[in-house]
């Protein structure tokens, strides 16, 4: 006789393949707009070492480490200013030892998520037009990006300026849609870890997934109400092929 645990263990199973039936019959995404790090690539060594990097440098050392966690996904402008308190001049520097050290080392701490460069490969098999908007800075980002050979399926990587002027989500994927000469429509999906995605892509009228696998909070992502939730690159591969 099954126990507990197996009965559980198929209840999960038929819900998700439920799930996946309902959702995969019901969505169509011409156009598939990722995120970068939590998302795409694992970057957390990379980011962390960076900020540990600045914050030495401005004299900041009493804080706790899990605090920096909430760097990753949002503009690093917010982070100083939001969870360290830097007024903006501060900020700027801040912002301007972050990339010292991201520039020679950083960039390239960095992984795929399993199943990841499969994806975005078979998508492109399939005809599926994918383009990346970050809050990292572009230049970086396209060095991360051409570092895993994505550019061969990625028609366009939109990212933070410089400055920090356009670095908020909604700017950048705008930014990107404005490009590609898109029209705002559900057919497009924006796709990331963070609430900052999923707000971004409702902003400018599109589709939204958010992943649980990357950075942001379970809670928090499925509180801001994304049209899907998935656990895995699995499940999204799934959504996505339809």
């Amino acid at each position: 006789m099954a126990n507990l645990q197996d009965i559980c263990r198929l209840f999960s199973e038929v819900m998700r393949f439920i799930y996946l039936r309902t959702y995969t019959i019901m969505a169509h995404f011409t156009h598939i707009i990722f995120d970068l790090d939590g998302t795409l690539t694992d970057n957390t060594q990379g980011i962390i070492n960076s900020l540990k990097y600045s914050l030495e440098k401005m004299h900041i050392d009493d804080y706790p480490e899990n605090l920096l966690d909430g760097f990753i996904g949002p503009p690093l402008q917010w982070g100083f200013s939001q969870l360290f308190g830097l007024n903006e001049r501060d900020t700027k520097l801040a912002v301007e030892y972050f990339r010292e050290y991201y520039s020679e080392s950083g960039w390239h701490q960095n992984v795929p998520y399993d199943g990841v460069l499969e994806m975005i490969a078979e998508l492109d098999h399939l005809g599926k037009r994918m383009y990346i908007a970050t809050s990292k800075l572009e230049k970086y980002a396209l060095k991360i990006m051409q570092h895993f050979e994505m550019d061969r399926y990625i028609a366009q990587l939109k990212g933070a300026d410089y400055n920090g002027k356009k670095a908020t989500k909604p700017q950048i994927i705008s930014s990107l849609i404005t490009s590609q000469q898109l029209t705002s429509t559900k057919e497009i999906v924006m796709i990331g870890d963070t609430l900052f995605d999923i707000e971004g892509g409702k902003e400018n009228g599109l589709s939204t997934i958010a992943v649980g696998y990357g950075f942001g909070k379970e809670e928090e992502l499925k509180n801001a109400d994304p049209d899907y939730f998935v656990e895995d690159v699995e499940e999204l591969f799934d959504i996505l092929s339809a």
